[in-house]
This record gives C-alpha cells, sequence and structure tokens, in this order.
C-alpha cells in the first residue's frame, strides 16, 4: 500500500508517469515494481495511425510517419536510458487496423528518472464482479457466424473475435488500478499515464523480451478456462485444459505462428519451443501457454525485432495479416490500446513487454474502454466464447465499478 500512495503522489505530480509490477503472481514474473515519472522537459512520443504521424513531446514538433522506426532510431545504447510505454493495435501502419478517435496508437516515454521496490507476496481478494449471463446478443452472434464463415472458406484457421465496451466510472485511475492489482495478480501489471491518456493493466501474458545476449521470447496464451470453485472442480478444469484437443489445437497453431514470426528475425536454427502448453493458475482462470524462443540476428535491431512480432499471433490467428483483415471486416470498433503491447525498451537493446488484455484504457473526458474476446474455430460455440469473453472482463469491470 505504501508504493501506491506514494505512485498516487507521482500521478498528481507528474502527468507523464508510470509504475510496472510483476505481481508476484508466477515464479517467472518476480516481484519488482518500477514507478517513474518525466520532468517537463523530457522526450516522449505519440503516434495517430489515421494521420501517420509520430508527434514529439513537450516541442509538438511531427519527427516521423512511423513510430517503430522513430523509436528504433532513438535506442541509443544506454543501460540508464528507459522507454516506457505502448504499441497500440493499429500502431503498425502496413497492416490491416483502424484507429480509435481520441485515442493516441502509440505512446512511448523516455526516462532517466526510475524507482525500483520489491513487493510482498500477493494473494488475490475477492471482488464481486457482475453474473455470466447468456442469451448472446444479435450482434455478437453475427460476427461470430461471419467469422465461422471465414473460416469454412479457408480464409484463416483461427480467428481471435474481440469487442470492446464503455465504462463510467467516477473513481481515480490509481484506485481503480490498485483494486485491480489486488484483486487479479498479475505479470504484467501496471499503470501509465501520458498526458489525459491512462491505461490500466492486470495482463499474464508475455509479448516479448529480449535479453543482454539478444535472446527474444514469446510466451502466447491460448487456452482459458475459469477457476473452479472447489479444489476438486479446480483440478478438474485444469486437467481439462491441459488435455482437450481444442484448447491443444488452438494453442499449437498460434506456436507455428510465433515459430514463423521469430524466424524473420533470428538466426537460422535458433528458433526453438522449449515449453510446449503448460498450465499457468491465475487468481480467476488456467491459462494453456506456450514459451517460443530464438537469438536475434546481428543486423536486427531492437525495436525492429518487436515490430516483426506486432502484433501478438495470440491477439489475431493464422495466418496474421489474413486473419488480420477479416478482423478489420468483422469486428465493430476498432480496438485501440487492446490487444497491443505495453512495457519497457532499455536503450541498450533489452525490452520486456507484455500483451494489452485484462487491461482497460482511456483518454481525455470518456469512458474508460474495456476490450475482451478469444480465439474463434470452426469447433467453437457461440454461446461458451460469448460467456468467456465476460468472464475474462469481470474483474476489471468489477475493479472499475466498486
Amino acid at each position: 500500500m505504501r508504493a501506491l500512495d506514494e505512485f498516487r503522489r507521482i500521478a498528481a505530480e507528474h502527468d507523464r508517469c508510470f509504475r510496472l509490477d510483476g505481481g508476484g503472481s508466477q515464479r517467472w514474473s518476480g516481484r519488482r515494481s518500477i514507478m517513474g515519472w518525466l520532468a517537463d522537459d523530457d522526450l516522449s512520443l505519440s503516434y495517430d495511425a489515421t494521420r501517420r504521424e509520430v508527434v514529439e513531446h513537450p516541442s509538438g514538433r511531427v519527427v516521423g510517419d512511423d513510430v517503430f522506426a522513430v523509436l528504433q532510431d532513438l535506442q541509443d545504447g544506454d543501460p540508464e536510458t528507459h522507454w516506457i510505454g505502448y504499441f497500440g493495435y493499429a500502431a503498425r501502419p502496413d497492416l490491416p487496423a483502424r484507429s480509435m478517435p481520441g485515442v493516441p496508437d502509440a505512446v512511448w516515454m523516455r526516462t532517466r528518472t526510475t524507482a525500483v521496490t520489491v513487493e510482498p507476496e500477493r494473494v488475490a481478494a475477492p471482488l464481486p464482479g457482475r453474473a455470466v449471463t447468456v442469451p448472446v446478443p444479435p450482434w455478437y452472434a453475427e460476427a461470430f457466424a461471419e467469422v465461422q464463415e471465414q473460416l469454412r472458406a479457408g480464409n484463416s484457421y483461427e480467428v481471435n473475435l474481440t469487442y470492446r465496451v464503455a465504462e463510467h466510472s467516477p473513481a481515480d485511475p490509481v484506485d481503480v488500478y490498485g483494486r485491480l492489482r489486488a484483486s487479479d495478480p498479475a505479470p504484467y501489471a501496471g499503470v501509465l499515464r501520458h498526458g489525459d491518456t491512462w491505461l490500466l493493466s492486470a495482463s499474464p501474458e508475455r509479448f516479448a523480451t529480449i535479453d543482454r545476449h539478444r535472446r527474444v521470447e514469446t510466451r502466447p496464451i491460448k487456452g482459458t478456462t475459469p477457476r473452479g470453485a472447489s479444489a476438486a472442480e479446480d483440478e478438474d478444469r485444469r486437467h481439462q485444459l491441459a488435455s482437450d484437443p481444442r484448447f491443444r489445437a488452438e494453442n499449437l497453431m498460434i506456436t507455428d505462428l510465433l515459430r514463423n514470426d521469430l524466424s524473420m528475425v533470428c538466426e537460422p536454427g535458433s528458433v526453438v519451443v522449449p515449453h510446449l502448453m503448460e498450465v499457468e493458475s491465475y487468481a480467476s482462470v488456467h491459462q494453456l501457454v506456450t514459451t517460443v524462443a530464438g537469438r536475434l540476428r546481428p543486423e536486427v535491431g531492437t525495436v525492429d525485432a518487436l515490430r516483426a512480432l506486432f502484433p501478438a499471433g495470440s491477439m489475431t490467428g493464422a495466418p496474421k495479416l489474413r486473419t488480420m483483415q477479416v478482423v478489420d471486416a468483422v469486428e465493430q470498433e476498432p480496438r485501440g490500446v487492446y490487444a497491443g503491447a505495453f512495457g519497457w525498451i532499455s536503450g541498450d537493446g533489452r525490452a520486456d513487454l507484455g500483451v494489452v488484455i485484462r487491461s482497460t484504457f482511456r483518454s481525455g473526458d470518456g469512458p474508460w474502454v474495456l476490450g475482451t474476446g478469444g480465439g474463434i474455430t470452426v469447433h467453437s460455440r457461440v454461446n461458451e466464447e460469448w460467456a468467456e469473453t465476460l468472464w475474462k472482463a469481470a474483474r476489471v469491470r468489477a475493479a472499475l465499478e466498486s
């Protein structure tokens, strides 16, 4: 709580600030919390995909038309320089994705002012949420049916069908983040503020890490089930997730997609799958996770590598480009920050970013935007998929409503 109070003070004094928090929910994520802020004359970038403009702050100058290229050019080799921010789903100008009006498609803040603390282990606190209901709304059923047509036509093997909802909340963003973190500790918990844009996250999914040896690792999640009400039911659901052919097929398709993405930037023969379809347990869900890793080729820069992997294959489906075209045609609203990636990039080439899921974002005086969804295959059932979108979003909604 003391760390949260300290961040509340930082957010009140600095309109460009952040907190990234491992959450202590998994052994690999650690319990470090990194907080920081920008001084008035420190550099940050924002990107508008509709206008194709990367804007430098605080000067307001347009400094490019591709945020990945601008960010790569600004890597200075200094391990004390850290960029904190996000790529929204439409951040790559060469891929089919719509920009959400009023919300930056990318924000990156350069900071040398950070504080690292080690948080105590967290046990998720109960947080009431809305009950999961069906019937399925007509608009979702129509989108699901269109996805099924695309799958049966052979245009995709798996489509990650998502939607956005608006949630009004009078609560302070830091309080919402505190409730979300307490109820659902996650490896990529965090809060970012850039002016009047906020991103609050309890994401469990790694987009990519790059270490000092230029080893890149991604951990796609595909296959999710809610926790059971009793120990016996919980173990049954864990076993079902690990053994169900449908979940395993979904995960394998995305694993192959990530192997292909990594092969474009990694040394030949270095791409491996050290962990295949392992079950990770969180406060509200069990998830099926695979690890795909490789070693970057010498000529590939860190941001260039992140661009090649973006957006996360688990949030598109396979094959990536054609499936993104299907998503663009079927989904009613732009994804905005949702399904993008956020975290940090060091000046010396290291990086650690999560996928923007189990998260909410807001710009200006508008409502909080919450994204949710899931992977659809020809074997999917519409009522089950709709219910899954509700329980995935339940804890974020509850944090906003409390």
